[in-house]
């Protein structure tokens, strides 16, 4: 067994890692964090946008099928769908769907 697939089995490792975050972006008093997902070499299109109301930070997850080549790349896109989605939805982001 190599040596890193043997520190893998012992810590866990091999499977899905946690997401790598990007740098959170201030944008109209929210935040916007980037999350891209790693899949098949490539990274999807991910990550959250917060705000703080009435003492309680709201928090919206998303995810979309657009793919990059590169981390960097897919944070960038993940900020600008961010604040399209702000700028399109605002706090209706944070209210739940039936």
């Amino acid at each position: 067994m190599a040596l890193g697939s043997f520190f893998k089995s012992i810590f866990g490792g091999g499977g899905e890692q946690a997401p790598k975050e990007g740098d959170t972006v201030e944008y109209q008093g929210y935040r916007i964090t980037p999350q891209p997902l790693s899949q098949n070499g490539q990274f999807i299109t991910a990550g959250f946008i917060q705000i703080d109301k009435d003492g309680e930070t709201l928090e919206h997850h998303f995810i979309r099928a657009d793919t990059h080549a590169s981390f960097d790349e897919a944070c960038t896109f993940s900020v600008t769908k961010g604040k399209q989605m702000i700028d399109q939805q605002g706090e209706h982001l944070f209210t739940a769907r039936n």
